[in-house]
């Protein structure tokens, strides 16, 4: 499943980031694999709000489609 198909108040781990230029955009949001984040928000076909730690975070539509992500058990 990617970061684009999960719903709000979910909480999720990142998996693995597809390309190398995704990689470097999510690292810059302090996001990387193995990292754990809840979805606090979601626009239709517009950006996903995340949450990490106590930081609110904007991930665009394109972005989180490059993202594996597994629920949190």
């Amino acid at each position: 499943m990617t970061l684009d198909m999960i719903s709000k108040d979910k909480e999720v781990i990142i998996k693995s980031i597809k390309s190398k230029t995704a990689r470097v955009y999510a690292l810059r949001f302090g996001i990387n694999e193995g990292s754990k984040v809840k979805c606090v928000a979601k626009i239709n076909n517009g950006p996903i709000i995340l949450r990490k730690n106590h930081q609110e975070i904007a991930i665009g539509n394109g972005l989180a489609k490059q993202i594996e992500v597994e629920t949190q058990k």
